[in-house]
C-alpha cells in the first residue's frame, strides 16, 4: 500500500477535471457526489457562513453566485433554506462545464429564483455579474494554489459582503475513513477515485492563513466542521 502525504497539496489529477464525461455519465457522477455531500452534512457549512455574512444587514435582497455550481445542489439547498424569511434572494450558479449546466437547469426547474449560467470564471464575462456574497463548496481544491490566488483576488473585488468557501480538511484521517465509507456506501468508481484525490488536494488551516496574506485579508475567519471541513469567510469591510 503507497504512503500517503498530506504535507502538501497534492497535484494529482482527478478525472471530473476533464470535460469530456457525456452527460449521462456527467450525472450519476454528480448525483453520486450529490449524495455523499448531504450524507455527511456539507450543507449546513455554507448555510452557516451566509448566515453570518448577512447578519444584521438590512438588505431587502441578496444575490448569492455559487462558483463550480456542478448540479446546483447547494443553491437547491439554500433555496429552500431561504423560504420564508424576510429578505429575497437570488441564486446564481455558474459552472465552465455546460453539461453541468444543463443537468442543474433540469434539476432545479421547480426553483424560479436560481438561474444558471456557462462562463468561464477567468472571463470578462464573470467579472461583470453584480454579487453580495459568492460561495464555493467543495470546487476551490481542483485549483492550484496560482489560480487559486487569482480567483480569490476576483471574488473580493466583486463581492459586495463577502465569500463563503466550504472544502475539504487535507487529513490522513479522513482520507482513510473515506475510502472505508466509499467501499460501503459509493457505487461510482469514478466518485470514489476524485472523492479520495480530493482530499489529497484539500486545505489545511495553514494553508487559508497563507493565501489570506498574499490576498492582503484582515477581516476573515477559518472554522473547522464534522466531517472534515473547512469554512472560509471572507467578510468585505
Amino acid at each position: 500500500m503507497p504512503v500517503v502525504s498530506t504535507t502538501y497539496r497534492s497535484q494529482l489529477p482527478e478525472i471530473m477535471d476533464e470535460f469530456d464525461f457525456d452527460g449521462k455519465e456527467l450525472e450519476r457522477v454528480l448525483i453520486s457526489i450529490d449524495q455523499i455531500n448531504a450524507a455527511l452534512g456539507g450543507h449546513r457549512v455554507t448555510v452557516n457562513g451566509i448566515q453570518k455574512l448577512i447578519k444584521g444587514k438590512k438588505q431587502s435582497v441578496y444575490t448569492i453566485l455559487d462558483v463550480g455550481c456542478g448540479s446546483g445542489a447547494s443553491l437547491r439547498k439554500l433555496a429552500k433554506w431561504a423560504r420564508g424569511r424576510p429578505e429575497q434572494f437570488q441564486f446564481i450558479g455558474v459552472d465552465a462545464n455546460p453539461e453541468c449546466i444543463t443537468i442543474a437547469k433540469k434539476a432545479s426547474i421547480e426553483f424560479e429564483n436560481i438561474r444558471f449560467e456557462c462562463i468561464n470564471v477567468f472571463s470578462k464575462e464573470f467579472e461583470s455579474l453584480a454579487v453580495d456574497v459568492f460561495i464555493s463548496t467543495l470546487t476551490l481544491h481542483h485549483f492550484k494554489n496560482k489560480a487559486l490566488v487569482e480567483l480569490m483576488q476576483t471574488l473580493h473585488l466583486q463581492a459586495d459582503i463577502g465569500i463563503v468557501i466550504n472544502d475539504l480538511q487535507r487529513s490522513k484521517i479522513a482520507y482513510y475513513l473515506f475510502k472505508l465509507y466509499a467501499f460501503f456506501f459509493i457505487q461510482s468508481k469514478i466518485a470514489k477515485h476524485d472523492g479520495l484525490i480530493s482530499i489529497l488536494r484539500g486545505f489545511k488551516e495553514e494553508d487559508f492563513t497563507k493565501y489570506a496574506e498574499k490576498l492582503g485579508l484582515t477581516t476573515y475567519e477559518v472554522n473547522w466542521f464534522w466531517a472534515f471541513r473547512y469554512q472560509w469567510i471572507i467578510q468585505k469591510k
